[in-house]
């Protein structure tokens, strides 16, 4: 048998995901995803290269195809544009506001859906302002092992974007944390969660009563109160087995499948309009297995988008026989 002249990689009928973020789409696409890449770590209270997080997660996409085999869609029924990144590897969170501020906003311009590319956690903050104002009208859900509450006397961290996000106005009952963790958190951080009447679903709850239902009362109660919804991905709220890039994981977090069914679950809802990936320093990765969960819960959202009512019907429409 002859070898082949070509690299056994390259096959036609194997779209990758990663062709599909470079703008490889079919011809008549049922929704628009813009994703951006937000590289700023300065403000992370564990040093670390979480800048170079948005380049991994790229790469990582190389590894996967189009098509979300369980639900049968073809991601490229969804034209992605991927603005690069944005200049803030060199700031610290509170230079770097209007700066992410102004390109998610850029990006974000007649997309479905918008994908932030983190970075560390302080770029919830702005990308919640990008999403919506005034932020009465804002939602926010987090999937993190820590409550993101910390004192704001010392400036900006990757710690305090919540506490930040109140500060600025938004209500504290248009925020739901899932997943926080035992012994990751304080009590003085918790009280002032509960004073501000922020909803936290600890793990232990969720694996009592499910992720499935976790995500959904937590949607439905965040839709009821506010126009759309910021969903905040840290990457520390899966098990430290899974996430080893993560500074702030811990024994006892999601699996990968969790949260890639959670961030199919948010992708699904018509209030849902952005996503940040957070909390990744590939320096500390082993076999890219925590920048590939990131990946796949990008494609996941992803087909969630494309099973919102509407694009959905569009597409089965695109696929019947005239």
């Amino acid at each position: 048998m002859s070898t082949p002249n070509w690299p056994l990689h390259q096959d036609d009928n194997w779209p990758r995901a990663s062709s599909w973020l470079a703008g490889d789409s079919l011809p008549d696409t049922v929704a628009q995803l813009s994703i951006i890449g937000v590289p700023i770590g300065l403000g992370s209270i564990t040093p670390g290269r979480c800048d170079l997080a948005p380049a991994a997660i790229r790469t990582a996409l190389r590894r996967y195809s189009t098509w979300d085999f369980e639900y049968e869609v073809d991601l490229r029924s969804a034209a992605a544009h991927d603005f690069g990144d944005a200049d803030v590897a060199q700031m610290h969170p509170d230079e770097a506001f209007a700066v992410i501020r102004h390109a998610v906003v850029t990006a974000s311009r007649e997309s479905t859906a918008t994908i932030l590319l983190g970075g560390d956690n302080s770029i919830t903050r702005p990308g919640v302002h990008a999403m919506c104002e005034p932020l009465k009208n804002c939602g926010l859900l987090t999937l993190d092992a820590h409550l993101d509450l910390r004192d704001l006397t010392h400036g900006l961290t990757n710690g305090n974007p919540v506490r930040a996000l109140l500060a600025d106005g938004l209500p504290g009952e248009n925020i739901v944390q899932i997943g926080i963790q035992s012994f990751a958190n304080s009590p003085a951080y918790a009280a002032v969660a509960r004073d501000a009447g922020i909803r936290v679903v600890p793990m232990g709850e969720v694996r009592e009563g499910g992720i499935t239902g976790a995500i959904a009362s937590s949607l439905v109660h965040l839709a009821s109160r506010v126009d759309v919804i910021y969903v905040d991905l840290d990457l520390d709220v899966l098990d430290r087995a899974f996430s080893p890039a993560t500074p702030g994981s811990r024994p006892g977090g999601f699996s990968p499948w969790d949260l890639r069914h959670a961030a199919h679950l948010c992708g699904r809802h018509p209030k849902v309009r952005m996503l940040d990936l957070v909390e990744i320093d590939p320096t500390q990765d082993i076999s890219d297995m925590t920048s590939l969960a990131a990946a796949a819960c990008l494609l996941s959202f992803a087909t969630g988008i494309l099973r919102r009512p509407a694009a959905s019907e569009s597409a089965q429409e695109d696929c019947e026989p005239v």
